[in-house]
């Protein structure tokens, strides 16, 4: 899966929330689906959030928070992106690959 492509489609598309913040309060309302890490987003919040909300799936993306950043059209680092809705994405058939 290309996951710039599906990236900008769900951005088109769907309902996407940036930053830990917003990922917090997304997993906490019961409204995030995926939830998508960069590369070197801290372990101490990955593992936060796992522990916290394990029914919520987690990806760990090869790209580091400036390059998810880019490839989201923002014109900052972007270390956690929240699907709330991943409109015509592909996005949600990413498994989690956090333990």
């Amino acid at each position: 899966m290309d996951l710039n492509r599906q990236l900008k489609n769900a951005i088109a598309t769907g309902t996407l929330r940036f930053g830990q913040r917003q990922a917090l309060d997304a997993c906490a309302r019961g409204e995030a689906k995926l939830v998508i890490f960069a590369a070197n987003c801290p372990t101490e919040f990955t593992d936060e959030l796992h522990a916290n909300h394990p029914e919520v799936t987690k990806f760990r993306s090869g790209l580091v928070n400036r390059e998810l950043g880019i490839a989201c059209s923002k014109p900052f680092s972007v270390s956690t992106i929240s699907i709330i809705d991943a409109g015509e994405s592909d996005l949600l058939q990413l498994e989690t690959n956090i333990e």
